[in-house]
């Protein structure tokens, strides 16, 4: 399999369906969704577009329990109806535009509309948890888009004389602000990700302003670059405001009175994420964090759009060698995860035995397969304690025991069957010979390589140096070891090793294995 079809972003990791969909429920705003679903009935009466009337709006904010005191809440209120009816939790009737006859007055059941529950809304307790996943994804895209809508008050500030909006004042472009808030939420994905699949730390919202605002190759920003910034601070800052109520991120707020404090210079070296040393300053700066709910969200909005966005657990149901091939690619943690729940389910016996044939080749992949299926097979029986547990993990390590013995001849497999029976203590295991161990030498050296890369195998030179130093004559051997890796492994400690002598015979003997083709 070629770099290209591997997948770009690292794989997240998710709870389970069904604690994602308890998750969705708590969420306040579709949790006030589902309430006003389950209040409309045949007095509910809604507005041209599906809009509750605005004399019923006190209803429902009493029904949510809000604050009506809170010049805020009708608008609450009104938000989670439009969810319940853009969800389908809410099915409406809407009034016809001239209803009423000539001569007539329009009456209450010509005036406005009317509503009642959706059939969808039984799917919350006699469905499945992805039934209540989608729910809440289709309340997701009403949130996102509006979201992406401008604030009141820009709105105000654009009205013209005649009080139509003036867009060209306004300089909104409903789909350059959807793209942008997909933007900003694709990067907080992939911080989430990148530090090991889950989304526990929280970032600085003018680090996230600066990622997608900041050119790649633009060293101290210039004082326009902190103002735009500043101004996508900001944005977003309203925004996650929205999106926190749908369960989507966890967010500190930017501090109103910092805001109220520090005059523009110092506002934009703050969001410009230079100018804060302090955790507690940063953070005054507003911090925000993708929720599990919301990781699973924002991968659901990526898969729709045919990005490849893998979860682990994806690869339970796939053969050893679609696993090995692709968790060679994944960080360790994340394709030690991914092996657990390839395992599981799995018996033991059968399960060493795949893993092992799916370990062979000669290709320039195989020795990442093969170190990723000695880190699958350090997972096999590896249980430590007593009690039930014990006694399972021993009978699986028996069980496996006896995989791993039918390769100890095989010249590709027989290295790291000897590894994992001695490291088992186990009992009767034949020594190596001295070509196996330079073929094992050469294997795990290729490996490493390929896992983290010359310029990030940091500890790669004292391993380097450690073999030469036990190995009198090393290279003088190590040139003439038949695996299709050796002139690469021996190039590579030519740059590598500390020792300048022996990075010297390091490159005369890949220089030998060149040239007798290995």
């Amino acid at each position: 399999m070629s770099a290209d079809s591997h997948p770009t972003l690292p794989p997240v990791r998710l709870p389970s369906d069904a604690e994602l969909a308890r998750e969705a429920l708590a969420a306040p705003l579709f949790a006030r969704a589902v309430r006003l679903a389950r209040w409309a009935g045949p007095d509910t009466r809604v507005d041209i577009g599906g809009e509750l009337v605005a004399a019923q709006l006190p209803e429902a904010v009493a029904l949510l329990g809000l604050d009506a005191a809170d010049e805020d809440s009708a608008g609450h209120a009104g938000q989670a109806w439009r969810v319940a009816v853009d969800t389908g939790l809410v099915d409406v009737t809407e009034p016809e535009e001239d209803a009423a006859g000539p001569g007539e007055e329009s009456g209450p059941d010509t005036e406005f509309g009317t509503a009642e529950p959706g059939e969808d809304l039984a799917l919350l307790t006699s469905g499945t948890p992805g039934d209540v996943l989608d729910l809440w994804l289709a309340a997701l895209d009403t949130v996102l888009a509006d979201a992406a809508v401008p604030a009141l008050d820009d709105l105000v500030d654009a009205l013209d004389a005649g009080g139509e909006i003036d867009f060209e004042q306004l300089d909104w472009n409903p789909r350059r602000e959807a793209d942008f808030l997909d933007g900003v939420l694709a990067n907080l994905y992939l911080l989430a990700v990148a530090e090991g699949g889950t989304a526990d730390g929280p970032v600085p919202l003018p680090v996230l302003a600066a990622s997608m605002v900041v050119p790649d190759d633009m060293g101290d920003p210039t004082d326009a670059v902190l103002e735009q910034v500043s101004d996508a601070m900001m944005r977003l800052d309203d925004q996650f405001r929205q999106l926190e109520p749908i369960g989507l991120v966890v967010f500190r707020p930017v501090d109103e009175e910092l805001m109220a404090e520090a005059d523009d210079e110092e506002f934009l070296a703050g969001a410009g994420a230079g100018g804060v040393a302090d955790e507690e300053d940063v953070a005054r700066y507003g911090m925000v964090r993708l929720t599990p709910l919301g990781l699973y969200g924002i991968r659901a909005r990526m898969l729709e759009a045919g990005v490849e966005a893998p979860a682990v657990g994806d690869l339970a149901d796939k053969g050893a060698d679609v696993l090995l091939d692709a968790v060679s690619h994944y960080s360790e943690g994340a394709a030690q995860a991914e092996i657990e729940h390839w395992l599981a389910d799995r018996p033991v016996a059968a399960a060493v035995a795949e893993l092992l044939a799916a370990a062979r080749g000669a290709d320039p992949g195989a020795p990442l397969r093969r170190l990723r299926c000695q880190q699958a097979l350090a997972q096999v029986g590896g249980g430590a304690g007593g009690g039930d547990d014990g006694a399972a993990a021993a009978e699986a390590a028996a069980e496996a025991e006896q995989a791993v013995r039918a390769v100890l001849d095989d010249p590709e497999l027989g290295g790291l069957a000897r590894v994992w029976l001695a490291e088992r203590g186990v009992a009767g295991v034949p020594a190596p010979d001295g070509a196996m161990v330079f073929w094992l030498t050469v294997d795990t050296i290729a490996a490493q390589l390929a896992a983290d890369g010359e310029d990030e195998a940091r500890e790669l030179p004292l391993l380097i140096e450690s073999l030469t130093a036990h190995h009198t004559g090393f290279f003088d051997q190590a040139w003439r070891v038949e695996h299709p890796a050796t002139a690469y492994v021996l190039e590579a400690m030519g740059r590598l090793h500390p020792d300048k002598k022996a990075a010297k015979e390091a490159r005369k003997a890949a220089f030998k294995a060149r040239s007798r083709g290995v």
